[in-house]
This record gives structure tokens, C-alpha cells and sequence, in this order.
């Protein structure tokens, strides 16, 4: 017996061994199990389920799927296998932390939420089809409402609400869809312009549905959310703005800074990185402040910019117009740096005045991959004093090309052995540190004409170098709000109102704002690294195609990929 059972194990190793494809398909099977996992019946709940429960079975799911993973052999994986599974792991073990840390109760920011993000599904209605999922998205209101304040009550019980502070202003984004009559409301005006293939019939039947789902479940659901956020939320939340002063805070706030950075960093070593990249940022602002022959301290520069009228556009319109000439000059340039430019097009429109007032000052909205709409720039037109020019064009190459627009729509464009989890993968280290590698990038690109619009370079530069301190001081070391301001103000450029949105931001956002000038100093240190390899064989299109060709990576992943294709071409 002892015999048989020798050679039946020896035969199993062997056809371990022996078989390469093994650990790949039971990877695959993996993979598929989490594209293809439903934890809610989309029917039943068009707006997703929302329940405790849903979140739990989510839990479950992605901590029994982890545990598989984990014991897949990597020996046999190949190199695009062997991304996936790293990825993979990463995104399993988010999912994990997010539910201990009991993230799914405080389904808040202060420039968006849980109703805000309902403003996403309003788009406009091409088809039949299209209509009626859109009035189902409507009548699914109240319980999505109703799930999600059921959530908040009990994060304010757990103790990880989010502070009263950065709720200034916030009743516009439930007033505004608080109207006398379904006409005037927002989630209407899809309806005002409906497919001309619908007989008047249908076209009838439509309208009246809509009609009553706006005045019966759209209305009712936002002054439901006034009276919550009025007489319960407001009164009960925290006063503390540090994350750190949470149960379980500190864990917490270490954890979302290995989430975002996807780097081993502590707290104390992203804040005084911040402070290095600070210092050497403002050496390069205060040369080009002598360039302008400006006479005055490096404040009254500031003040002198957030106040000259020359640097302000009059009109909404006028901001529209300056942000889709500079779109166009640098979609010019694009294949000059690009091997790979992606299919899906993009539009520049202003942010939607429902939510403009507490939202940054752009932003890239993207299409949905089986839709005919395309990705959007959004160029927040709201106070207009607040949007200087100068900064526009590092804000249209971050948001648009070859930011945010082209990177992410290559990502959603990947080969056909990417799997589709990779497809839609964001990472906020390699999203964001791409978009602001790419504001710099837009200088070669001939984007910045003036001084004024280099010195603009410099100081959402120097916005993101401040975020590294700013972030870690309000959740590591006990910074006030005001203390946050007052570093934002005396180091960048940004208007005060930016500056208060922002701040409120990180508040309520803690680690992601660490993202965009960790992930960007990596891939400037790559680029670097590849020019003194390859000196004269150094090929910018090739550089940035593999940065870009395996869509979204963890930044330790991006650094293999860099390092891979260099011994490759010194080997050639």
C-alpha cells in the first residue's frame, strides 16, 4: 500500500510538472469567476443593491476567491498571466479591507455621494431601449435612497461618518432636484429630446411615465435626503476631520495609503517628500517670476495672479472655447509621442450646475464601452473668478490628451488576452500619476506658450507635491483645516475657492490625493532611467506604449514592464 501510494504521488508531481497550462486555466477559471460574479439581480435592482446583506455576500465572495488564488503556483504563469494575478490579488485584497474598514457605511465625499452619482446615468435617450432603462432607473430611486441612508445611519453608530466641516454648501446637491413641477427637474430633460423612430404612441406613453416617476419617486426621494442630512446627519457627525481619530483610523489611513500609492510608503516618508518636491517646485516658480520681471515676494505673485483680470475668461462660453482649442492643438501632437491613439473620441462640456459649485475645476468623465456616446473633459464654468486661464492647458492635457481620455480609453480598447477585469481596472497611482506625467509631457508638446501658462505647469505641480503634505498632515498628524489652507495658499496658485474644495476633498478622501505625485515621480524616474539605458535608442513612443499597452498597473508592475523591455532592447 505504502508502495502504491509512493508512485501515485510521484505521478501527480509529474503531471504537475509537466503541465504548463495547468496553473493558467485554473487562474483563468479564477478570473472568470470574479468578471462573471452577480452579487444582486440587476432586474431587480437597477441602481445596484445597496443592503448590508449585499455587501456581506460581496465579502464572502471575494475572501474565498482570494484564498484560491492564493494557491495557484506563479512558476508556469506567463508574463501577461502573471500581471493578472498580481492584479488580481491587489484588487481581492481591497475588496476585503474596504468592508473591515466598513468603508461601504460612508458612501460620501465632499464633491459627490451616493445621489450624486445618479447625475452619471442621465445622458442623452437614442433609442427605445434606452428610454425605457432609463425610466426604470428612476422608479429604483426610493429603494436606492432608502439602502443607502439606511447604510449612513450606521456608519455614524460605527463612528466613520465624515466630518460636519466639509458639508459647507452641500445642500445644493439635493435642492437643486427639489422642484415645483417634473419639468423643470434634471432627471426630466433626457425626455425633452426622445428618439425620432418612437411612434406618437410611444412617445406618449414614455412621456407620461416620466412624468409621474419624477413627481411620484425622483422629487419625494431628494426631499427625503434633505430631512436626513438636515435633522439627522449634519447634527451627529463627526467634528474631527483626521481619519486617524476613527476606530481603527490609523490602520485605515496606512492601508489606503498602500492602496493608492501601491507602494510600501509610510506616512512620515510620503509628508517629507512632499516637502523636498515642495521646495524644489518653488526654485522653479520664483525663476520664471523673474523671467516676467514681476517686482514683489513670491505672495504677492500669487495675489497679483488670482486677481489680474487679464488671466480670467468673462464668459462660461469663453472658458469652453480656450479648453477645446487647446484639445485640438494637442490632439495635433499626438502621434508624434503615441504609437497606439485610441478609437473612442471625446467631447469638451461644462460640469452640470447641480453639482459645479463643490466640484474640482475638471474632470474626465468616460463612456461606457458598448456605448455610441464618447468620453467627456468637464470644465467646471462656475465661478468663473475662480478658473484662471493659465492653468488650463496642464488641466486639458491631464483630463483630456494624452491624459485621462487617452489612457483610459486605450485601457478600455486592450488586446484580446487582457482580460475584461483589466479593461476597466482604475488605479489612481498609475491614472493619476499618468495624467500629471502628461501635463509636464504637454511642454515638449509646444502646449504652453506664455510664461504665465509654464508658471500654471508649475503650480498644479505644486498642487500635487502640497497634497503629499497636506493629506498626511490632516490624517497622520493632526493638521486643522486651516493649517491645510493656509500651506495650499502659501504654496500654490490656486484660487481660494479651489483651494477650500480641495481641502475638503482630502478630508474627506483620505490617501487618494498621494496618488498623482507618487505615481508621477515614478514614471519620470522610469523615463529617466530608460534614456540613460538606451542613450540614442531611446524612443519616446516606445517608452510611453509600454507604459500604456498592458492598461492599468500597480506601480512596482509598471517598473517590471520598464525594466523587462530595456534588458530586451540592450540585448537586441
Amino acid at each position: 500500500m505504502k508502495i502504491a501510494l509512493k508512485y501515485v504521488l510521484i505521478f501527480v508531481f509529474a503531471l504537475r510538472c509537466s503541465s504548463p497550462f495547468d496553473d493558467s486555466k485554473s487562474l483563468q477559471d479564477l478570473i472568470n469567476q470574479y468578471e462573471n460574479y452577480e452579487s444582486y439581480d440587476s432586474d431587480t435592482f437597477p441602481l445596484g443593491d445597496h443592503s448590508e446583506e449585499r455587501h456581506q455576500a460581496d465579502y464572502d465572495f471575494h475572501k474565498s476567491l482570494l484564498e484560491k488564488i492564493e494557491k495557484i503556483p506563479i512558476e508556469n504563469l506567463s508574463a501577461n498571466d502573471l500581471v493578472s494575478f498580481e492584479l488580481l490579488k491587489f484588487l481581492l485584497n481591497d475588496h476585503l479591507a474596504n468592508f473591515e474598514f466598513k468603508t461601504h457605511l460612508n458612501p460620501l465625499l465632499s464633491d459627490a455621494g451616493f445621489h450624486n452619482n445618479l447625475f452619471y446615468s442621465v445622458r442623452p435617450l437614442t433609442t427605445k431601449k434606452q428610454a425605457i432603462d432609463y425610466l426604470e432607473m428612476l422608479e429604483a430611486i426610493p429603494l436606492y435612497v432608502d439602502q443607502n441612508l439606511n447604510l449612513l445611519r450606521k456608519g455614524i453608530e460605527e463612528g466613520v461618518s465624515q466630518p460636519l466641516v466639509i458639508f459647507k454648501g452641500y445642500e445644493i446637491s439635493y435642492n437643486r432636484h427639489i422642484t415645483d413641477s417634473f419639468v423643470d427637474n434634471f432627471y426630466f430633460s433626457p425626455f425633452n429630446e426622445l428618439p425620432g423612430q418612437l411612434s406618437v404612441t410611444e412617445r406618449d406613453s414614455i412621456l407620461t411615465a416620466a412624468q409621474n416617476s419624477v413627481q411620484k419617486k425622483v422629487i419625494p426621494s431628494f426631499k427625503k435626503i434633505k430631512i436626513f442630512f438636515e435633522t439627522e446627519y449634519y447634527p451627529q457627525t463627526r467634528k474631527s476631520i483626521g481619519v486617524n481619530q476613527t476606530p481603527n483610523g490609523a490602520s485605515f489611513y496606512n492601508n489606503r495609503i498602500a492602496y493608492y500609492t501601491t507602494l510600501e510608503m509610510t506616512s512620515n516618508e510620503i509628508h517629507q517628500l512632499g516637502l523636498r518636491e515642495v521646495k524644489k517646485i518653488k526654485e522653479a516658480m520664483e525663476s520664471i517670476i523673474g523671467e516676467v520681471g514681476f517686482e514683489g515676494s513670491f505672495e504677492d505673485f500669487f495675489t497679483f495672479l488670482r486677481t489680474d483680470q487679464q488671466f480670467y475668461a468673462k464668459t462660461a462660453d469663453e472658458l469652453l472655447m480656450r479648453a477645446r482649442d487647446i484639445s485640438k492643438r494637442l490632439d495635433e501632437q499626438l502621434p508624434k509621442f503615441f504609437k497606439t491613439l485610441p478609437r473612442t473620441p471625446y467631447g469638451v462640456a461644462a460640469v452640470p450646475d447641480a453639482i459645479a459649485p463643490k466640484y474640482t475645476g475638471g474632470r474626465y468623465i468616460p463612456t461606457q464601452p458598448e456605448s455610441t456616446n464618447p468620453g467627456y473633459y468637464w470644465v467646471n464654468t462656475y465661478n468663473l473668478p475662480s478658473r484662471p486661464l493659465y492653468v488650463l492647458p496642464a488641466l486639458t492635457a491631464h483630463e483630456a490628451v494624452p491624459g485621462h481620455h487617452l489612457q483610459m480609453a486605450l485601457n478600455s480598447e486592450l488586446r484580446d488576452d487582457i482580460p475584461e477585469f483589466r479593461k476597466s481596472l482604475y488605479l489612481s497611482a498609475y491614472g493619476e500619476g499618468w495624467g500629471l506625467y502628461t501635463e509636464s509631457l504637454a511642454g515638449e508638446m509646444g502646449i504652453y506658450t506664455t510664461p504665465y501658462e509654464r508658471f500654471g505647469q508649475l503650480t498644479y505641480s505644486m498642487w500635487r507635491a502640497s497634497r503629499l503634505v497636506v493629506d498626511t498632515g490632516i490624517h497622520a498628524f493632526g493638521w486643522t483645516k486651516e493649517q491645510a489652507i493656509d500651506f495650499m495658499a502659501a504654496n500654490t496658485a490656486l484660487s481660494f475657492h479651489e483651494i477650500n474644495t480641495e481641502v475638503d476633498r482630502y478630508i474627506s478622501w483620505p490617501g487618494q490625493a498621494l496618488a498623482y505625485k507618487v505615481g508621477e515621480l515614478k514614471i519620470s524616474e522610469l523615463r529617466k532611467k530608460t534614456e540613460q539605458a538606451l542613450k540614442e535608442d531611446f524612443d519616446i513612443r516606445e517608452f510611453h506604449n509600454i507604459i500604456l499597452q498592458k492598461g492599468t498597473l500597480t506601480l512596482p508592475l509598471m517598473e517590471q514592464e520598464i525594466d523587462t523591455y530595456i534588458n530586451q532592447k540592450i540585448n537586441e
